[in-house]
């Protein structure tokens, strides 16, 4: 039948060792013929039993020479358990009596709690239009941030003063050559060189003669 109680070591040669009680009548001592055997020197050969009786075991010294004690009380006669009693043998070999544990019971798993529907989220506010920026105050009197720029009619008047100069120069030489060629013409004493072209013409309007 499946154990519904257990014995689970505290203290002794294996602690947190778990004896399953599943007979109806289990013998316990030294000797590895009983049901739970623990091997000590303080547990006799046969040292107690364990009888079922409805729903819970009942705890029998069989004369053992160290005892059998339940919460720390030797037993002089069959003791029924309850869960959580605490069982020595002797004085150092501590067992629990305690309901087993069924691995392949099905626990009844915690009903989760309804979920509150959740509310829409707000719609998000359109982002503000950045604002355009301020335009910088103009102050009288600001000192330009470079040179202003020179006009090109100045340029223009420039080159009209250089070509008036060179008409001048050149003015100046052809009257100089228009005079040094009429200082040669004139120092012929005889004449012939007003006869040549072309101031034979102008020998003529000044009322020379030229043969």
């Amino acid at each position: 039948m499946a154990a519904q109680f257990q014995l689970t070591m505290r203290s002794g040669p294996n602690p947190g060792k778990v004896f399953p009680l599943e007979a109806a009548e289990i013998t316990v001592g030294r000797d590895t013929s009983n049901g739970i055997a623990i091997n000590d020197a303080e547990v006799s050969r046969r040292h107690a039993k364990l009888t079922l009786q409805g729903n819970a075991y009942a705890l029998e010294d069989l004369g053992s020479t160290n005892g059998t004690f339940v919460n720390g009380t030797r037993l002089s006669g069959p003791f029924t358990l309850k869960t959580g009693d605490t069982v020595s043998f002797g004085e150092n070999i501590v067992l629990l009596y305690e309901a087993a544990f069924d691995p392949n019971a099905t626990m009844a798993a915690p009903a989760k709690p309804a979920k509150a529907p959740m509310a829409p989220m707000p719609a998000a506010a359109p982002a503000a239009a950045p604002a355009a920026a301020a335009p910088l105050p103009s102050y009288s009197g600001q000192v330009p941030a470079g040179p202003a720029p020179v006009p090109a009619a100045g340029k223009k008047s420039g080159a009209g003063k250089v070509v008036i100069i060179v008409i001048a120069i050149l003015l100046v030489c052809l009257i100089l050559a228009c005079v040094a060629l009429f200082l040669w013409v004139d120092a012929d004493k005889t004449g012939a060189r007003w006869c040549m072209l072309p101031f034979r013409f102008i020998a003529e309007l000044v009322g020379g003669v030229c043969q």
